[in-house]
């Protein structure tokens, strides 16, 4: 639990921060496998025949799949497959982290076979306090998902709560 905690003038700079892009890939194994890890039995995300004729040209992606990270030994995370520098240092001295919640704006359709380009942005800082957290810090950012056709397909608003 954080006894005080005051945003800096250095972290109120990083506010509009974007990073370089990183490449998701959507492919029929990927769609098949998301799809049965949340439970999905809709066809439509396992037979390329039963897609198409519901009017999708390959496997959609589910809800909340936007693709995997390209994982690149050496520069990517080896927890979230991102390149150094898409998770942004803040140095807000917190420890604790908890999900506050994701937000997806869906503008196109994804279905395997295309590639999906995301840039993240840094969108909102916000300090807080709680009588079980103490002071806390909200930040938010915006993924920009873009396909192999230059099209904006996918926004995801994420918050993450540092304690």
């Amino acid at each position: 639990m954080a006894d005080s905690f005051v945003i800096t003038e250095e972290m109120k700079s990083m506010l509009g921060w974007e990073s370089e892009p990183w490449m998701f890939e959507v492919t029929r194994t990927s769609v098949r496998a998301f799809a049965r890890g949340v439970g999905y039995s809709d066809r439509t995300y396992f037979d390329v025949e039963t897609a198409r004729k519901a009017g999708y040209p390959d496997l959609p992606a589910p809800p909340t799949y936007l693709g995997t990270p390209v994982f690149i030994p050496g520069e990517s995370d080896d927890t979230f497959s991102s390149p150094p520098g898409f998770n942004l240092d803040l140095k807000h001295g917190l420890k604790g982290l908890l999900d506050g919640g994701t937000d997806t704006e869906y503008r196109a359709t994804i279905c395997a076979g295309d590639t999906l380009n995301c840039v993240r942005k840094l969108t909102n800082l916000e300090a807080k306090n709680s009588k079980s957290l103490g002071d806390f810090l909200i930040v938010t950012s915006e993924f920009t998902f873009t396909n192999q056709n230059n099209v904006i397909v996918a926004v995801q608003t994420a918050r993450g709560i540092f304690y």
